[in-house]
């Protein structure tokens, strides 16, 4: 396949899927054994475009991000109170990643681990929505350090591929008392640290030295990646304040299924 069609493809994946409780990691697991993108290249892309959908993310909510000059300083204020909270929620990833992350890739990383993650996910995501658990953290302002960095913690499961980092924190943000709106959006802000600290790592690790062609295919999937996910988180945030998600729960369990038997079936 044209790697420019590839790169076009695995950044509508990525765009569409990194923000949503489906999994990026997952789906651009699957998608690569489909098309047949791998390699260490194909690792290395797959991290890169994730910055252009955190990049999003940053653009999308700038003025809640930014602290601004002509901003007043309590507006000010809850921007510094929020990247306070932020910081301490990526704490436990960065622990828990440095120690083990390299042992998680190794062994976990394949479509058979994606699929039971996809599964169990779903099946979790049916049993929060069903349970509904009280509602005690209305906005990001309610949020405490300490609930930040136990959000933080439960993030960590997400190392797991297939679990989905978005699925990890709206999970138990919600477990702790969030609204989905709140959950939704926490989850947006504790992504900015969280993958731009595992993408520099994986990065670093790599040390490839790029192709002209190379830079061209990263770029493009990169700018793929970034235009599809400002527009899937704009459309989530206005999806979660009225609908629940268990649509997505139940398209975790049937591609999870559909995965677990169509690599079985090509192992057979």
């Amino acid at each position: 396949m044209n790697d420019f069609l590839s790169a076009s493809i695995l950044g509508i994946v990525e765009g569409i899927t990194e923000f949503l409780p489906i999994s990026s990691t997952g789906h651009l697991i699957i998608v690569n054994e489909f098309i047949g993108f791998t390699g260490q290249f194909a690792k290395m892309f797959d991290v890169v475009i994730q910055l252009g959908a955190i990049l999003s993310v940053i653009v999308y909510f700038w003025k809640r991000l930014i602290p601004l000059g002509h901003n007043s300083s309590a507006k000010n204020h809850r921007i510094f109170d929020l990247w306070k909270k932020t910081l301490v929620g990526v704490i436990p990833a960065l622990g828990i990643g440095f120690l083990v992350g390299k042992y998680i890739e190794k062994l976990l990383f394949n479509t058979t681990v994606v699929a039971i993650a996809l599964i169990v996910g779903g099946l979790i995501l049916v049993f929060i929505e069903n349970k509904r658990p009280s509602v005690r953290i209305s906005s990001i302002q309610d949020l405490s350090y300490k609930t930040a960095f136990l959000i933080g913690l439960i993030q960590c499961l997400a190392m797991v591929p297939g679990t989905s980092r978005s699925a990890a924190t709206i999970i138990g943000a919600m477990l702790l008392g969030a609204t989905r709106v709140v959950a939704a959006e926490f989850s947006f802000y504790l992504a900015i640290p969280t993958m731009v600290a595992a993408s520099a790592y994986t990065l670093l690790k790599a040390g490839m030295v790029l192709t002209s062609h190379q830079l061209l295919v990263v770029a493009c999937g990169f700018f793929v990646s970034f235009i599809v996910a400002w527009m899937v988180i704009a459309g989530f945030m206005n999806y979660v304040s009225k609908r629940d998600f268990k649509p997505f729960a139940y398209y975790r369990i049937v591609l999870g299924i559909f995965v677990l038997m169509y690599f079985s079936f090509l192992q057979s």
